[in-house]
């Protein structure tokens, strides 16, 4: 059986009434996925007859009207201007990283040849657009998820740079032993008893969750700053960490530490360069 699809955007938009923020923009979202379609197709074949019985269609809005994000159903996520793979075994890419990616950018020279080191590396995407960004920095890039590994070696094949980022399975820094210049991570910060919303339940709960406060991980990696003289440190944080995280470092060396904020103009992170004495 068929409908129009302007009718079967109409249905779909009030399934997903209540479960999402903007039903009738998610209902068009799925629609074009499921087409394969973009946006000026959706609006100028609003009389097109779409098979509503369609299996794939229907797993889709089931799924999506129990709060499964779409990126999981598509397998696809854009970030940075660029498009992804993703599943389940991973964490769906934030547009708020993206400003760790410029942050990394903004201290070091294009050109360097460097040792990068990920924590945290789940789809792929820091290491991948920063060795896009440096050609000549080498990175290594860890998880402690074989799962997440698997998206991002998955991701690194797609983009071609599996000769300068190496995947290794570990915690934090357990697998590196070589010489670090720039350490980076959007490692987890979220307190262990906060509430989520709903959709992230189906996210890889090990990188959302930091630790019983939630920036246990994130004082970690600052211990390894010292500990293995890392000269310079980036990463993504809470909102509400900034204040942790200078009185953290007020026991340490600190030739820099700059803040940054988000779209929203929440902080979001920081650059640390240390001082090794």
């Amino acid at each position: 059986m068929s409908k129009r699809l302007k009718e079967l955007h109409e249905e779909i938009t009030l399934r997903l009434n209540g479960v999402v923020d903007s039903p009738r923009r998610e209902a068009e979202l799925l629609l074009i996925a499921y087409l394969g379609k973009d946006q000026l197709y959706f609006i100028t074949h609003q009389e097109d007859m779409i098979d509503e019985n369609d299996p794939k269609l229907l797993e889709w809005i089931a799924k999506r009207s129990a709060n499964v994000p779409l990126e999981y159903l598509t397998n696809r996520v854009s970030f940075y201007s660029r498009e992804f793979y993703i599943d389940e075994g991973a964490l769906i890419p934030r547009p708020e990283t993206e400003h760790l990616i410029d942050e990394v950018l903004a201290h070091v020279s294009l050109d360097d040849a460097m040792s990068v080191v990920e924590v945290g590396v789940g789809s792929g995407i820091i290491s991948i657009l920063l060795a896009l960004h440096l050609p000549n920095a080498r990175f290594i890039a860890v998880d402690i998820s074989p799962r997440a590994l698997a998206v991002a070696r998955r991701n690194i094949d797609m983009f071609g740079l599996s000769d300068r980022i190496e995947l290794r399975e570990g915690d934090l820094l357990s697998s590196i032993t070589e010489k670090i210049d720039f350490l980076v991570s959007n490692p987890p910060y979220i307190a262990q008893d906060a509430p989520l919303e709903s959709n992230l339940s189906y996210e890889p709960q090990n990188a959302l969750f930091g630790g019983e406060i939630g920036d246990e991980m994130i004082r970690a990696l600052l211990d390894e700053v010292y500990v293995r003289r890392i000269p310079f440190f980036a990463c993504e944080m809470g909102y509400d960490q900034r204040l942790k995280v200078q009185e953290y470092l007020k026991n340490f060396a600190v030739q820099s530490l700059d803040f940054y904020t988000d779209y929203a103009a929440f902080d979001r992170g920081f650059v640390l360069k240390a001082i090794h004495e």
